[in-house]
C-alpha cells in the first residue's frame, strides 16, 4: 500500500479551493506498482503540485486566470498494489466527480491509474471518445499477468469508448492484429512535417466525438523536453505540438476530463515536473476560455449516466 501524505494544492494555497466551490477537482494517484523499467512515477503527483505552486496564474495565450474557476486538489488516493482493485477505485471517485459537475484531473503515478477515470468518464459522459499522447500505443490485451498493466490501458479504453492515438512510436508485434492505423497519428509523421502544417491534428480531433476524455502520458513529449519518465523513446512531440493539439481539443469538443501520467522525478530534472504542471493549467485555461461561466457552474452536473 502508498500511503497517503500531505501535499500542495495545484496551483499553491493562492490558487486553491475549496471544493464547494470548485469548478476543477485534482485527483492525485501516487501509483507505480506495475511499472516495467524504472520506477518512481508514485512521486509523480507529488512533484507536480509542488512544481505549480511556482507557477505564474496569469495565462497568456487566454488572457485569464484560470484558478478564478476553482481548483481544488483531493488528498491522494491510498493506492493498494493490485492494478485491478485500483482501477475500481479511481472509477468511483471520478465517477463521483463527474456526477457532482466539476472537471476532474488525474494525475499520476503510472499509466494504469487512467484506465479507472477512462471506465467512469464512458459511464457517465454519452457518447464519449479517448484522446491519447503517448509514445506507446499501450493496447496489449495482457501484459505480466495483468489486464491492468499500464501497457494495457487503451486496450481497456477502447472496450468502452473509441480511441484517437497521438504520438505513437513504439508498439509490440502483438498490438499490430488490432491497431487502427486510421485512428493513429504516428509522430514520425507529425515531428517530420513543417511546423505550419497541422493536417494531423485536423485529422485526429476530426475522429473525436463531441465529448472527449484526454490521457496524457509525459513520455508522448520528446526526450529533450521531457527526460523525467520512466519509458522515455526518442523522436517525441514538442512542447508546441501538443499545446496547438489540447488547444484545438479544448475549442472544438468538450472535455469531460483528464489526465497526466508517468512524471518520474529525478535529480536535476525540475524543468519536466514543472512542464507538467504547466501542462495542465495551460489546457485548463482552454478549456475554460472555450466556454461560458454557466457551463462550469459548480455542482451543476451536464452528464447523465448513459445506459
Amino acid at each position: 500500500m502508498h500511503e497517503p501524505a500531505d501535499l500542495t494544492p495545484f496551483g499553491g494555497t493562492e490558487a486553491a479551493a475549496e471544493i464547494s466551490r470548485a469548478s476543477v477537482v485534482v485527483l492525485p494517484v501516487p501509483y507505480d506498482a506495475t511499472a516495467t523499467w524504472k520506477r518512481g512515477a508514485a512521486a509523480g503527483p507529488a512533484a507536480l503540485l509542488e512544481a505549480s505552486a511556482n507557477m505564474e496564474l496569469y495565462d497568456i495565450p487566454t488572457r485569464s486566470e484560470p484558478y478564478r474557476r476553482g481548483i481544488a486538489t483531493l488528498p491522494p488516493v491510498v493506492c493498494p498494489e493490485d492494478p485491478e482493485e485500483l482501477a475500481t477505485i479511481v472509477e468511483e471517485r471520478v465517477a463521483e466527480l463527474l456526477e457532482a459537475g466539476r472537471l476532474p484531473v488525474v494525475v499520476g503515478g503510472e499509466h494504469s491509474v487512467s484506465i479507472g477515470a477512462i471506465r467512469a468518464a464512458a459511464r457517465i459522459v454519452p457518447g464519449l471518445s479517448v484522446l491519447q499522447i503517448d509514445a506507446h500505443a499501450d493496447t496489449r490485451e495482457e501484459y505480466m499477468g495483468s489486464k491492468y498493466n499500464h501497457a494495457c490501458v487503451m486496450a481497456r479504453a477502447r472496450e468502452v469508448a473509441p480511441i484517437v492515438q497521438v504520438g505513437i512510436r513504439s508498439i509490440d508485434a502483438s498490438e499490430l492484429p488490432r491497431l487502427d492505423s486510421s485512428r493513429v497519428a504516428w509522430a514520425h509523421e507529425i515531428v517530420d512535417r513543417p511546423a505550419a502544417d497541422t493536417t494531423w491534428i485536423d485529422r485526429s480531433v476530426s475522429l473525436l466525438s463531441e465529448a472527449v476524455y484526454v490521457t496524457i502520458d509525459l513520455d508522448g513529449f520528446d526526450p529533450s523536453v521531457v527526460p523525467a519518465t520512466g519509458t522515455p523513446e526518442p523522436g517525441g512531440l514538442m512542447w508546441s505540438q501538443v499545446e496547438a493539439l489540447l488547444t484545438r481539443v479544448a475549442r472544438t469538443r468538450r472535455v469531460a476530463a483528464f489526465d497526466v501520467v508517468e512524471l518520474l522525478p529525478a535529480p536535476g530534472q525540475w524543468a519536466s515536473e514543472f512542464l507538467a504542471a504547466k501542462l495542465v493549467y495551460r489546457f485548463l485555461a482552454e478549456i475554460f476560455a472555450a466556454r461560458s461561466p454557466e457551463e462550469q457552474r459548480p455542482g451543476v452536473s451536464p452528464y447523465q449516466p448513459s445506459t
